[in-house]
């Protein structure tokens, strides 16, 4: 016969390991159920709480497919709360929650563009739940909608009271708005007032960006928040093996010379010599966070860069500025890349580019980073803080006084990134930037979807012209719907490397390759002419 003692250890182990079980198996479906409530919240009732949303958003959410969202989710360890930090807000979304998830109903969609964020609660009542606004889980389980904080007033639930102390009133006989909400004609004014407030939110209380999510004692900041494959959900994107710069050169720029500056430096002057014009390329991909950067923005690069050396651009007139380390796979599209930490970097070769005279015929931009709704770039967390700081985020504003006056040929600005509307717009304003091209995905404040605009002009042949290609490719997608803006007239009825497209009869390879791609050498004459003509005090 056992001992009793024997017979009750191997019943607490037994116990034990079905406890070990089940406790896993109980951590994944928590998640699938945390997954499927948001779901819910999303397509039921989002559009109800909040009024920055259009109807046409609305309508889509509500119709979404499950197969079509992909969850992210960030779990408690060790009891530890979690913060939530947002890169184009500067802010910390509220107190620490004990567990955050996200929900993106556009994987495939640039950064940045709207997501929702949860945050969860333990040990809450379904009365303090409703109390603070939130979806109450069951399981003493609070789910709540983050939003940013000057944003709460955008909330439905406060135009409710309002709309109550009217109801109150309605045995009164007075004027009615055309709102119908029981106030005086004599207010319409302000009515109005208010609506165009409204518009001015649009885009701005909206989150946009994968959060970071640290533990509340972290000081190292590690993300939390990852991408989870769940059935009936969409697949988590194809992660990219990349790394952050050291963090002895994480307050580095070009202008500081020393022993921690140890990261390459980029020779702007051996861009340009003398009695020689030259094809220039600059690819800017930021990608922000590991998180926001997939394999897919390797991708996007290789495949304009391989378009700008088809058509006579030289590898070493092509400058990529990636991520945080500026690598990419191994190969000759290696050649040239730069970590886009240099925010210095890029804006000093851009100017040099632009202010020599002489040095290029065509000037051709990539921009493929997430961006802010104003159209701001974010290029890399350099110290890790999850907030974008002046260092770390390239603005319209500071592109635009780069490329003034840039003495450039032509100057095309291809914008594979969300938000292209407010280049578009300063441009179309601007008397100092005669030629420059925009070439924008979409217009005004439209999301770029996946690759398709780089898979487009990556397509793009030496002997095509701009427009041309534009308009034999209906099929792709309709002139009028792209965001572009022409300085000058005639500007895109060249190649994209400055050779003519109607010559009769028309030129040769050979003639294209010798007198328009790459470099060409001047004449003393004509360099000297040109200098006196762009350059009267000299």
């Amino acid at each position: 016969m056992r001992p009793v003692w024997s017979v009750w250890a191997g019943s607490l182990l037994l116990l034990l390991l079905v406890a070990a079980v089940s406790g896993s198996t109980f951590k994944s479906a928590r998640l699938h159920r945390w997954s499927v409530a948001g779901l819910g919240y999303l397509k039921h009732r989002l559009c109800r709480r909040v009024t920055f949303l259009s109807e046409a958003e609305c309508s889509r959410l509500a119709h979404i497919p499950q197969t079509a969202v992909s969850v992210s989710a960030a779990e408690p360890r060790a009891g530890e709360k979690l913060l939530t930090i947002l890169p184009d807000s500067g802010l910390r979304l509220g107190a620490p929650h004990d567990a955050v998830i996200t929900l993106d109903p556009s994987p495939q969609l640039s950064y940045g563009h709207p997501i929702t964020v949860f945050f969860i609660d333990f040990s809450v009542n379904e009365r303090r739940c409703l109390a603070r606004s939130g979806h109450y889980l069951g399981n003493h389980e609070c789910m709540m909608l983050a939003l940013k904080s000057r944003c709460e007033n955008v909330l439905k639930r406060r135009t409710s009271r309002a709309e109550r102390q009217n109801a109150r009133g309605r045995g009164r006989k007075r004027p009615v708005g055309p709102g119908g909400g029981g106030r005086p004609r004599r207010e319409s004014a302000g009515s109005a007032g208010r609506a165009r407030r409204e518009d001015r939110l649009v885009g701005l209380c909206e989150i946009h960006f994968v959060p970071l999510v640290v533990g509340q004692r972290d000081e190292n900041k590690e993300q939390r928040l990852h991408c989870v494959e769940q059935k009936g959900f969409a697949p988590c994107p194809r992660p990219l093996a990349i790394s952050s710069p050291h963090p002895a050169s994480a307050d580095c720029e070009l202008n500081k010379n020393t022993q921690r500056c140890h990261r390459q430096q980029l020779s702007s002057h051996t861009s340009c010599r003398m009695y020689q014009t030259c094809d220039h390329g600059v690819l800017v991909s930021g990608g922000w966070k590991e998180h926001l950067t997939n394999q897919q923005h390797v991708n996007n690069l290789i495949r304009f860069q391989r378009m700008l050396r088809a058509n006579g651009f030289r590898p070493e007139n092509i400058k990529t500025f990636f991520a945080g380390d500026g690598q990419l796979p191994v190969g000759e599209e290696n050649e040239g890349v730069y970590p886009a930490t240099e925010k210095v970097m890029i804006r000093s070769h851009l100017s040099y580019i632009c202010r020599a005279t002489n040095c290029a015929d065509s000037l051709v931009l990539y921009l493929n980073s997430p961006t802010r709704n104003d159209g701001t770039m974010l290029l890399w967390d350099v110290n890790n803080d999850g907030i974008a700081d002046q260092k770390e985020r390239y603005t319209v504003g500071e592109l635009l006084m780069d490329l003034e006056g840039c003495k450039a040929n032509r100057v095309f600005i291809f914008v594979d990134q969300s938000y292209p509307g407010t280049l578009v717009k300063k441009l179309r304003s601007s008397s100092k930037h005669p030629n420059v091209v925009v070439i924008g995905n979409s217009r005004g404040s439209d999301f770029t979807w996946a690759s398709t605009f780089t898979d487009f002009w990556a397509e793009l042949q030496p002997n095509q012209c701009i427009s041309d290609h534009i308009l034999k490719n209906i099929a792709w997608t309709a002139p009028s719907s792209l965001g572009i803006i022409e300085a000058t007239p005639g500007l895109m009825n060249s190649t994209i490397y400055g050779g003519p497209c109607y010559n009769n009869p028309p030129l040769t390879a050979e003639e294209v390759k010798r007198e328009y791609m790459g470099c060409q050498n001047l004449p003393t004459a004509v360099w000297y002419q040109t200098i006196q003509r762009k350059d009267p005090a000299h």
